[in-house]
């Protein structure tokens, strides 16, 4: 049974299909990690869905599972797919790698989401690619002393054009496996042409500030559900509008 089909299960359903369970599958962005060790899963964006979910129906309950490590590649994370991902039997797995994998090779980072996506597509579980938010575009002036180095690297990689390779090239992967998009980064490359993205980076180099989970959460909803549920109310917060 599919999440959208869930979401209306009344109490013989539920009984017998269980509540909607997703799992995410991602870095430090999933993890709930912001600047300087605080990590928050308050306001990352799978449990600010969560929220959204609920505020539609609450009567499905919705457990989601963490399965993000900061840190972490694509290609490391094959490895714990099974075990951390796919035994808890998902309704969904969203998958958001990319952030640390543009540090590495092209390839393997393909190969890897390859692999992946065949493993969920399989397990027939719901499967959305989450295009991560770009890297900093320079090196903001409050940037921690120790990632001084690491913010010039990600500048150059984000201005040369790197990371929109590797992220494009995902999303085309992605389409071309029959897996659902959630295209965040080409909303955070609209929003580069009018704003500093850098300053939407809590740590000023790859990790979102908490009111731009929101945008994750918000597109992440209307991905799964589209028109098929009234959206609720949206946050007053109008950062990335």
């Amino acid at each position: 049974m599919h999440i959208t089909d869930k979401i209306n299960m009344e109490r013989a359903d539920l009984e017998k299909h269980g509540p909607i369970t997703i799992v995410v599958f991602g870095d430090s962005v999933t993890h709930g990690a912001l600047t300087g060790g605080e990590i928050n899963y308050e306001t990352v964006y799978w449990n600010l869905l969560k929220q959204k979910i609920n505020a539609v129906r609450n009567y499905v309950p919705v457990n989601v599972i963490n399965a993000g490590i900061g840190g972490t590649t694509a290609a490391k994370s094959v490895a714990r797919l099974d075990s951390q991902v796919l035994k808890h039997e998902p309704d969904l797995v969203i998958v958001c790698f990319g952030l640390n994998d543009v540090n590495g090779e092209l390839e393997p980072f393909l190969n890897a989401l390859r692999e992946i996506f065949s493993h969920i597509k399989a397990s027939g579980a719901d499967i959305i690619y989450l295009s991560p938010n770009m890297l900093n575009t320079y090196v903001a002036e409050d940037t921690e002393e120790r990632w001084l180095e690491y913010a010039a690297k990600t500048a150059k990689m984000q201005n040369e054009g790197k990371m929109d390779l590797y992220i494009e090239s995902a999303c085309r992967l992605a389409r071309e496996m029959g897996v659902v998009v959630c295209d965040c980064y080409a909303q955070w490359k609209e929003l580069s042409k009018t704003e500093d993205t850098t300053k939407m980076l809590c740590n000023r180099i790859n990790h979102p500030t908490k009111e731009m989970h929101r945008l994750f959460a918000d597109m992440l909803f209307d991905a799964v559900f589209g028109k098929e549920l009234s959206t609720p109310k949206k946050s007053d917060s109008t950062m990335y509008k």
